[in-house]
């Protein structure tokens, strides 16, 4: 998935939608005085974990703290417009190019990472690699990486109170590199903070965790998603919505949707159950070959407005109608849907789109993933 790109922020907090919870924990922490030497901003892909302490590093720093963001006038600020600050030392995955020289890596690399960073605040590894023409490249934070962080906490902040260590996925880190920046991480030099940003628990080492200061980014919720995309003219009101609907809280790709054509879900969905209470299995075979030719993400989009339509079924025929948020044409289909189709059977029909988003994300043949889904929610409606 690649992210549209869009106009560059300066990384304040007021940049970020939403999430007014968990700035003012990080700004509180800061003007008390409780700034820890190791932070961890873990968030699930598509959160604002990047975005969130890239504007801490720079409140931190800031020479003329306002009550809610940094100035962005100071010496400091200026600097972190751009990412240049002296005392921002950023680490991140990187991978062995033929075009680029091992001496001239990092300066490159560096360079990219900086507008990647404002451009595209919410992409993955995936988006990153593209970024810098690298998209079939094994990326990982080398074991020079982790010598270049000893040799750089060595030295004392140039013009700011903190030296910031920034490292980006550092569950990419070779154990080599991991266990060279442990003693570090738990006895680190004055002035110095480490702020780590990942999105896999699992693949940090227990010794790293237990260093780190835990700061839990949360998935953006739909109203956040959709005045994101309206605050940018990124797509009108009606398709933020729908995208807001079936992002799950990730930013990145509610911005890759949204550089998308918008597509008639409702109209496809609504036509795709008729055939199958219909049984119709010549027309469902045509169907499911013209779904086939739109691409796996448009593919994964339908399947999860499915889900989605589904989810509020099921809250329409208990009775929590206040909890369904779709427009008029869906909330009618919605209401003539649970009315007809019992609870048993649109639990089950959930069970099989999901199945089958998993084998279309896992590059299943799309065209013989629908037709079996097509089949089985048939027999599933009869």
């Amino acid at each position: 998935m690649i992210s549209k790109l869009i106009t560059p922020v300066l990384l304040f907090f007021a940049d970020i939608t939403g999430l007014s919870e968990t700035k003012k924990t990080l700004i509180n922490a800061i003007n008390g005085s409780h700034v820890a030497h190791a932070q961890l901003f873990l968030g699930n892909e598509g959160s604002a974990n990047l975005a969130m302490a890239l504007a801490y590093a720079r409140y931190v720093n800031c020479e003329d703290k306002q009550e809610h963001d940094g100035c962005g006038t100071c010496a400091s600020c200026v600097q972190f417009n751009k990412l240049t600050h002296p005392d921002l030392h950023m680490v991140f995955p990187m991978a062995s190019l033929e075009k680029v020289s091992k001496e001239e890596q990092k300066p490159y690399f560096l360079k990219h990472f900086r507008a990647f960073a404002q451009q595209q605040t919410y992409g993955s590894i995936h988006e990153w690699a593209s970024f810098v023409g690298a998209d079939n490249k094994q990326f990982n934070i080398s074991v020079d990486e982790g010598r270049n962080i000893m040799q750089n906490v060595a030295m004392k902040p140039y013009l700011s109170p903190y030296k910031i260590v920034l490292i980006w996925l550092p569950e990419l880190m070779n154990i080599s590199t991991a266990n060279a920046i442990l003693k570090v991480l738990e006895e680190p030099p004055a002035q110095t903070l480490f702020l780590l940003v990942a999105n896999d628990y699992e693949k940090l080492l227990a010794t790293i965790l237990s260093r780190c200061q835990m700061v839990k980014i949360r998935a953006f919720d739909d109203d956040e998603v959709e005045s994101f995309l309206l605050g940018r003219q990124l797509c009108n009101e009606s398709r933020a919505k729908q995208i807001a609907k079936i992002s799950e809280g990730n930013m990145n790709k509610a911005i890759f949707l949204a550089g998308e054509e918008a597509n008639d879900h409702h109209g496809v969905f609504v036509n795709w159950m008729r055939l199958c209470f219909g049984r119709k299995f010549a027309d469902l075979l045509v169907f499911c070959e013209d779904v086939a030719k739109t691409g796996r993400e448009r593919q994964k989009e339908l399947l999860q407005y499915g889900m989605q339509i589904l989810r509020d079924s099921l809250m329409s025929r208990v009775g929590a109608n206040e909890l369904v948020k779709q427009d008029t044409q869906e909330m009618l289909f919605i209401g003539n849907f649970a009315k007809t189709v019992g609870e048993e059977k649109i639990e089950r029909l959930y069970y099989i789109i999901n199945e089958a988003y998993l084998h279309i994300e896992r590059n299943g043949n799309a065209k013989i993933v629908l037709f079996d889904t097509s089949i089985k929610m048939s027999v599933a409606l009869k």
